[in-house]
């Protein structure tokens, strides 16, 4: 055993730590596992915020999320006219409320996330 004096917010402790010695090497090595079977991997599950361009293809400008985080507010309808800057969501991420603007004048056609919703780095938040 050996003795340690830890200091702690100030307060000083007495420790004792005991070494634990390797155990001897075996004689003869064991066989290796035997290799599992292959099991079929399930394709990924595309989450609902996480809209493929596809789904857009009919025109109008993504506006993504920069970075993943959850969505704090709204401050947008569907319809509604906006001009380059505004801001059109609040994203919390690592503790921080970041501002999503748009990047150009127009009307939004859709916002396929919720106050509340979980995002990715990349995932569309509105569509212009």
């Amino acid at each position: 055993m050996k003795k340690y004096n830890v200091i702690v917010n100030g307060e000083s402790f007495s420790v004792e730590i005991e070494e634990i010695k390797p155990a001897p090497a075996k004689t003869a090595p064991a066989p290796p596992p035997a290799a599992a079977p292959r099991m079929p991997v399930a394709p990924p599950v595309a989450k609902p915020a996480a809209l493929a361009a596809a789904e857009y293809a009919g025109g109008g400008q993504k506006v993504i999320s920069p970075l993943p985080g959850t969505i704090l507010k709204i401050n947008v309808t569907v319809g509604q006219e906006v001009s380059a800057g505004q801001v059109l969501a609040v994203l919390e991420a690592m503790k921080m409320e970041n501002d999503i603007t748009a990047p150009r004048d127009g009307v939004v056609s859709a916002i396929p996330v919720n106050v509340g919703s979980a995002v990715q780095g990349g995932d569309v938040l509105v569509v212009l």
